[in-house]
């Protein structure tokens, strides 16, 4: 079984890069339009084009998904997203390599990609349906961005 780009039931683990924009003390969320975890609450992102470094496919999904331009701080650590179905088969793979980053301008619109978008602070995100390692991955992009200011 396979759903034409080889994502569902993948022989392989597919790379994404996505970017926890900060700006003033909350992070840029978006609700996934798509499958998997179509509706939870994520960090914008995707899969890496070929050519692309993960923190250009980072801005550009950011670019894609919500209309946002922001400055990259540097890479977090990475999540693998790993999803079986009730047979125990894999049914998604993927390794995605967050980025922490500053906003620098536009205010977030939902694109094909995203349901709805929000600013939201850390405690808001503790009572929403997030991806897993989420709350991880912003705790580590606080910190990065709190060791960048001057």
């Amino acid at each position: 079984m396979s759903d034409g780009d080889g994502r569902l039931f993948p022989t392989r683990p597919f790379v994404g890069a996505s970017i926890a924009v900060l700006r003033e003390g909350r992070v840029l969320l978006a609700a996934r339009a798509n499958e998997p975890l179509r509706g939870v609450w994520t960090l914008p992102g995707g899969l890496v084009e070929p050519g692309e470094t993960l923190a250009e496919a980072a801005l550009r999904e950011l670019r894609e998904e919500v209309g946002v331009e922001a400055r990259v701080l540097g890479s977090l650590t990475p999540t693998e997203i790993i999803l079986r179905d009730s047979d125990g088969r894999l049914r998604h793979h993927y390794v995605v390599h967050p980025h922490a980053a500053l906003w620098r301008s536009g205010e977030p619109k939902p694109g094909p990609e995203a349901l709805d978008v929000r600013w939201a602070t850390p405690g808001d995100v503790a009572g929403l349906p997030t991806t897993p390692g989420l709350a991880e991955t912003l705790a580590e992009a606080f910190a990065r961005a709190a060791e960048a200011e001057p």
